[in-house]
């Protein structure tokens, strides 16, 4: 094993939506040391390729880290997509800036987290991001992460067709969804400037940010576990062998991959890394509670005229099904046009995809083996409740009724994926279930909460329970999935870890 040279005062593992706001926001006092390690290349500030920068392609192969899982009962495979680059999937995603609601957050005081109500996060919501438009009250103007609220002009016909089948259908319009309303149809917001996607490492690991002294930044190092001493964490090793030492590590690789280091360190259920071989530090329930939206794209033609595509993301009905909690929206129907597909035809296609955006079904992530370079075992149990296929089936019908639209049909062509939608319950929950599709929003795998919660991994500020020195934050620590994509509400949890652990802890 070879070591590397002075201790770092932190050493931060993946510069994702995370690790990049870590990185930056960490380095701001000259006196700290830091170290950002990342898995994927680094292209610096200004060397980005093309493919990562244009919003309008969405995932990027080339950039990936190649994960499948299990689906759910019929969809027994399928890719997992997860940028593999310096700015993590903030740099492949498809740009949606919404945030998790306050009905999401009244959920986490459930495990003992009444410190992440919404009025604690709207602060730093704001403060990552800069927008002109909505209201103050819930709006950043200076922040680093441009957000922009597209308008009904920027929109595809396509798209406007979508929103005016939803109001036509007794759904309210939304005009930001970042603000006081969310049960409704609208555009989205994007962080997206001149069709360019801002990632984290772009909009925070600027040139200025990289030239301070107390800031070292590597790509292309995958880390392999943990170091301790006692229960102390004191560095990590990498696949190569090379060791890094601080003194003090943060876990910001990702839902899929910050579990299956902890694995590897000895941190997890005992009987599972027993089986591996591998001896147990913290008997912790790492990686037992993934979670991810079911996501079933009806993607039809556009019909000749309507070929418009650009932006790619424009629409979405956010909406409660008929068995949604008191206050929940947990649908999504989205309108996205799938640039660059390989079933693509001359005239262009559009995606209406929903999602069920509180799932009950929980998955799980484990280690296949001890090699750091393997893939994770990732299993989503999408649709893996009855209820979760009710309420699925539910949003699929949504979808389906507003293709059927006067607003929207004149604007698409035939289906082409599945190739059909039945009438009946059984028959279309069968093509469901075997059309599935990553929504790409995995969390809960080291999930935030009271040491004595038996969900719990970490504390409400990213903590191991049980050890020192060793902090995960990324979406893993996400206790329960929110109704929402989940960038922004994972940079805010960088955003506020970094505040209250670094300058005020």
């Amino acid at each position: 094993m070879s070591h590397s040279v002075e201790p770092a005062d932190v050493l931060i593992v993946g510069g994702g939506s995370a690790g990049a706001v870590l990185a930056a926001r960490l380095s701001e006092n000259p006196d700290r040391r830091v170290v950002l390690l990342e898995a994927g290349p680094d292209y610096g500030p200004t060397r980005y390729p093309d493919a990562l920068l244009d919003a309008n392609r969405i995932a990027d192969l080339d950039h990936d880290w190649g994960y499948a899982s299990r689906g759910g009962r019929l969809s027994p495979s399928m890719v997992a997509l997860r940028g593999k680059v310096m700015g993590g999937s903030s740099a492949v995603n498809a740009g949606a800036a919404l945030r998790a609601r306050a009905r999401d957050f009244a959920r986490w005081a459930e495990d003992g987290l009444d410190d992440w109500s919404f009025a604690d996060v709207l602060p730093y919501f704001r403060a990552l991001e800069n927008t002109p438009t909505g209201e103050d009250e819930f709006h950043g103007r200076s922040g680093p992460m441009p957000v922009r609220q597209l308008t009904d002009a920027e929109l595809t016909p396509a798209h406007r067709g979508f929103i005016e089948a939803a109001v036509a259908r007794g759904h309210k319009r939304i005009n930001d969804f970042n603000g006081a309303e969310q049960d409704g149809v609208g555009a989205f917001a994007v962080n997206v400037l001149d069709g360019v996607r801002q990632n984290t490492a772009l909009v925070y690991l600027t040139a200025e940010v990289r030239a301070r002294p107390n800031l070292t930044v590597h790509g292309g190092v995958t880390v392999d576990r943990v170091l301790f001493r006692g229960d102390r964490a004191t560095g990590v090793v990498t696949a190569d062998g090379t060791a890094h030492h601080a003194h003090e590590v943060i876990l910001s690789a990702g839902t899929y991959a910050s579990p299956a280091i902890l694995l590897r360190s000895g941190i997890g259920p005992a009987g599972e890394l027993a089986s591996l071989g591998i001896e147990t530090l913290a008997d912790l329930p790492v990686g037992r509670h993934l979670q991810d939206h079911p996501f079933c794209p009806a993607v039809h033609a556009l019909a000749p005229g309507r070929g418009e595509m650009t932006p790619a993301l424009g629409a979405l009905l956010w909406t409660a099904s008929s068995e949604a909690a008191d206050g929940e929206l947990d649908l999504h129907v989205v309108a996205v046009h799938p640039n660059g597909a390989p079933f693509m035809p001359p005239g262009g296609v559009i995606a209406l995809a929903t999602a069920l955006a509180l799932p009950e079904a929980q998955g799980t992530v484990r280690l296949s083996g001890r090699d750091p370079l393997a893939q994770p075992v990732i299993d989503h149990n999408y649709l893996g409740t009855e209820r979760d296929r009710r309420r699925m089936l539910e949003g699929v019908r949504i979808a389906r009724d507003l293709a059927r639209d006067p607003a929207l049909a004149p604007s698409l062509g035939g289906l082409l994926m599945p190739s059909e939608l039945p009438d009946g319950d059984a028959e279309l929950t069968r093509v469901i279930e075997s059309s599935l599709s990553i929504y790409g929003h995995p969390t809960s795998t080291a999930p935030m909460g009271a040491a004595d919660s038996p969900r719990a991994v970490v504390d409400s500020r990213g903590a191991v329970h049980g050890l020192t020195a060793l902090r995960v934050v990324d979406a893993s620590i996400i206790p329960y999935l929110p109704s929402s994509v989940t960038n922004l509400t994972t940079i805010m949890l960088a955003e506020r870890i970094a505040d209250l652990v670094y300058n005020h802890g």
